[in-house]
């Protein structure tokens, strides 16, 4: 099994992130994520792609889990939705964070009913805090058999 450094490593390969220009580091307590307006990942009037807005949030919420909660969990992506709130047109960002209060009521409520479905939400923000999407997230997790 790789090292959570080197998954963040491979993770700047992954063809989506790779093709949309997204970059992501390890935070105290997650992961934030950030994306430039470029050519490429620019839609047709200009601003950023929806795709692209979407796949700037899209594994963070499960390699947090999946991380805090070790090897006796399954952690799946369950659904997604995007809204977006105003145009994209410069370096866009997000944070992700679980708190360990959060992690130990999921784990509780598996452990408990063998399995949860936890809902979580990242705001997409430009350098003026302005919100350009907000994501809600629903993963499924459940005691590994």
């Amino acid at each position: 099994m790789l090292s959570a450094k080197w998954r963040l490593r491979l993770l700047r390969f992954y063809p989506p992130y790779l093709g949309a220009g997204i970059r992501a580091r390890r935070t105290q307590g997650g992961f934030e994520a950030w994306m430039p307006l470029t050519w490429y990942n620019r839609n047709y009037v200009g601003t950023h792609f929806g795709g692209s807005l979407y796949a700037l949030c899209d594994p963070f919420f499960m390699l947090i889990l999946i991380e805090k909660l070790g090897p006796g969990y399954v952690v799946w992506d369950k659904s997604a939705t995007i809204h977006f709130r105003r145009p994209g047109r410069s370096t866009v960002r997000a944070c992700f964070e679980i708190p360990e209060e959060r992690v130990a009521e999921i784990r509780a409520a598996a452990d408990r009913d063998g399995k949860c479905e936890p809902r979580f939400e990242a705001e997409v923000v430009d350098p003026a805090g302005e919100v350009v999407a907000r994501v809600e997230k629903l993963l499924h997790v459940r005691r590994q058999p």
